[in-house]
């Protein structure tokens, strides 16, 4: 069994307006045994009426919903200013770049496609309840794929705004591809106290506040360069 950091079982409340696609997501967290599903809501604004009086640890909702949408439920949940954040992971049928920078730049703790195993959509919950962030692997490829190409691209001679150091760019990819503490030090060799030194270190260089607003930033500089 696998539980939350604080040792009790994940609460979660599920948002999706189709009936059959909302019971589908409750059996396989309900299969978790460190998993509980509190509440279900067939529209956006029922989701953020139940999610301030539950207080679920996660909220798991459809971006696109009737009543209110995605981008608004994680504003409203666990934007800037929000006195008491709730964690909101995002599904969707297929998201757009745009979209996905936008959700996590507003706060969203992970971003799925609909097609996600259900062993990706528990570690999703799981990620999220620990603070965590983690995007469905297509996505997060074919972000990191434009990021890429952008740093390949000719442009202009000029010193970038932001210096990262190879390992901190190494970090922050990482980072923007959802992976946890753990596993950046397993990739990279690195103890958990280094790899949340070159987190602070990143979040002080890209003046941002945590590890999801580090993921926006890489996908939204995409042609920022490192130095080695």
């Amino acid at each position: 069994m696998r539980l939350r950091a604080d040792g009790g079982q994940i609460d979660v409340l599920i948002a999706e307006a189709r009936p059959m696609m909302r019971t589908g997501l409750g059996l396989i967290l309900a299969e978790q045994p460190d998993i509980n599903v509190v509440g279900e809501a067939a529209d956006g604004l029922r989701c953020l009426e139940l999610a301030r009086a539950l207080r679920p640890r996660v909220v798991l909702a459809n971006y696109h919903m009737p009543r209110l949408d995605g981008s608004r439920l994680v504003r409203e949940l666990s934007g800037p200013g929000v006195p008491q954040p709730v964690n909101v992971v995002l599904m969707a049928a297929s998201g757009r770049d745009e979209e996905v920078c936008a959700a996590v730049r507003d706060g969203a703790r992970g971003y799925l496609l609909h097609n996600a195993s259900p062993t990706l959509l528990a570690e999703a919950v799981r990620a999220a309840a620990c603070g965590d962030v983690l995007i469905s692997p297509a996505l997060a490829a074919r972000l990191m794929e434009r990021l890429a190409l952008a740093e390949r691209a000719v442009v202009p001679p000029r010193r970038p705004a932001v210096e990262l150091s190879g390992r901190e760019g190494d970090v922050m990819r990482l980072v923007a591809l959802g992976h946890t503490n753990a596993e950046i030090g397993d990739a990279l060799s690195l103890s958990l106290s280094s790899v949340k030194t070159y987190l602070a270190r990143i979040m002080t260089k890209l003046k941002v506040r945590n590890r999801v607003e580090i993921a926006a930033w890489a996908w939204e500089h995409e042609r920022a360069r490192v130095s080695g």
